[in-house]
């Protein structure tokens, strides 16, 4: 069993980029983090974040952001729970929610890249600083800071870098950090005490003397993520030994529960995020004694970034999130670990019915929408529906070619129609419980914009044969 991961901090992620709870529902969230084993929040509020001054712009425009009062109800939730709580706030890269503005257009690194700032507009500089400001303004008692940093995508491609890289001695790393050090030396100055932290990937591939010679160490700590089920548990280690060569011990990692499987994922798997858990375990246990692991940042991404599709929705999700959690505490995820979050919240995995037990059924705050939502997916995902237009009849006598020509068969129209609208009735049926459900626990943008991204791509297209065959069966003069 290893020791350090159950002593050190766990953080839960909150992306809140995508669909973003309800203030009441988030409120319970906090509460079920803290019963199973959290003691820390990462929050990422991105366009949720009420900016004020040039900066109200980066708020949502499809719901309100949480308001003053609601991040102050969050922090007296975590407090009363002793959760610490740390803000993620990007100043570099993934700064889409930000760049996709046309006021901030000319700080983009390159143009067609809305992620990356262009490191070298001292109006960049100022405006992330002032992005960090106002967030920490808000989060007076926090002691950590995530400033992100990561995946910051063409990065010496924009003129002004080109220019600067062309003099002797100069590197996209260099670049790189020298952005990094003059903001968290920015920050450093206005807030003393306040640690931060960066997630290393764009590290990864320095050596130990350009890290320690760049002036960074001592400024901010590398959080290492990976949210493989297989990560490489000898390639990690010897990763954060390179670190600690370079002047920098104390470390945190980031595994995931959640939003790391594919881009458009519905439904959480628990088994491949405990995996990735366990990976972890392993790399905590090998480490030598002079790495000095601050904690462990259990990531649920709610989208890859601000412009992708929403990944699994947070209620589908808890019972991974409760089985890492567990996984963490006990090292290791044995049948009577499994037994452990059955007790508490009902099941381990979300619809699978072999584990659940019917004397407890799931009553984790979420969980009939996360039942629906199992559900529903498993009909949008059948081959009835998806196959639908593959079948002999669609394929055999209404192709394109006989809707022009009106040469159908009616009796096969007839058929297709009546088969076709039996499904969609049953999906509509379905759709209306999760929407319904949804509304309660997320705002109707975001129930609107989860039926637009992962129920109307499936259903449009039998919907137009449906049309189809009644336009058809009507030009025909058959009443339908």
């Amino acid at each position: 069993m290893d020791l350090s991961l159950r002593s050190c901090k766990k953080l839960v992620h909150l992306d809140l980029k995508g669909a973003p709870p309800r203030i009441d529902y988030l409120i319970q969230l906090i509460q079920l983090f803290a019963d199973l084993g959290a003691n820390g929040l990462l929050i990422e509020y991105e366009d949720m974040f009420p900016y004020e001054g040039e900066l109200k712009v980066l708020q949502s425009t499809t719901q309100p952001p949480y308001s003053r009062e609601e991040i102050a109800s969050i922090q007296d939730a975590a407090s009363k729970r002793g959760l610490e709580i740390i803000p993620l706030v990007q100043m570099f890269g993934h700064l889409e929610f930000v760049l996709k503005h046309k006021v901030f257009r000319d700080l983009r690194e390159v143009d067609y890249c809305l992620g990356t700032l262009n490191p070298h507009h001292d109006r960049g500089v100022r405006l992330v600083k002032e992005m960090l400001k106002q967030v920490m303004k808000l989060h007076p008692k926090s002691t950590n800071l995530h400033i992100g940093a990561d995946e910051v995508y063409m990065l010496g491609l924009g003129d002004e870098s080109k220019q600067w890289l062309s003099a002797p001695g100069r590197s996209v790393h260099k670049l790189f950090l020298n952005h990094v050090i003059k903001v968290a030396k920015g920050i450093q100055k206005s807030v003393p005490n306040l640690k931060l932290i960066m997630w290393d990937d764009m590290l990864r591939s320095m050596t130990p003397e350009t890290i320690k010679e760049s002036g960074l160490v001592g400024l901010v700590q590398p959080m290492l993520w990976d949210y493989s089920p297989a990560l490489d548990v000898k390639n990690t280690v010897e990763l954060m030994e390179l670190y600690k060569s370079a002047g920098m011990s104390q470390q945190w990692v980031a595994s995931s529960f959640k939003g790391s499987t594919t881009v458009h994922t519905c439904v959480t798997s628990t088994q491949r995020h405990v995996d990735n858990h366990l990976q972890w375990l392993k790399v905590v246990s090998g480490l030598s004694a002079g790495i000095e692991l601050q904690g462990i940042a259990l990531t649920g991404w709610q989208r890859y970034d601000h412009l992708s599709v929403l990944c699994e929705l947070m209620p589908v999700s808890l019972p991974s999130l409760a089985s890492c959690l567990e996984t963490l505490l006990h090292g290791s995820f044995t049948e009577e670990v499994q037994m452990k979050v059955v007790k508490t919240l009902g099941t381990v995995e979300v619809g699978d019915l072999e584990r659940s037990s019917s004397k407890m059924p799931s009553s984790f705050v979420g969980a009939k929408l996360a039942e629906l939502i199992v559900k529903l997916t498993s009909l949008l995902e059948s081959a009835e529906l998806r196959q639908f237009q593959s079948n002999m009849f669609v394929r055999g006598w209404f192709t394109p070619y006989h809707i022009q020509r009106k040469t159908v068969n009616p009796l096969i129209a007839q058929q297709i129609k009546t088969q076709a609208k039996m499904i969609l009735d049953d999906v509509e049926i379905q759709v209306q419980e999760v929407k319904g459900e949804m509304c309660l626990l997320y705002s109707v943008s975001t129930v609107q914009e989860w039926m637009d991204q992962h129920v109307t791509p499936v259903l449009e297209p039998l919907r137009n044969l449906l049309r189809d065959t009644e336009s058809v069966l009507n030009e025909m003069g058959f009443c339908t």
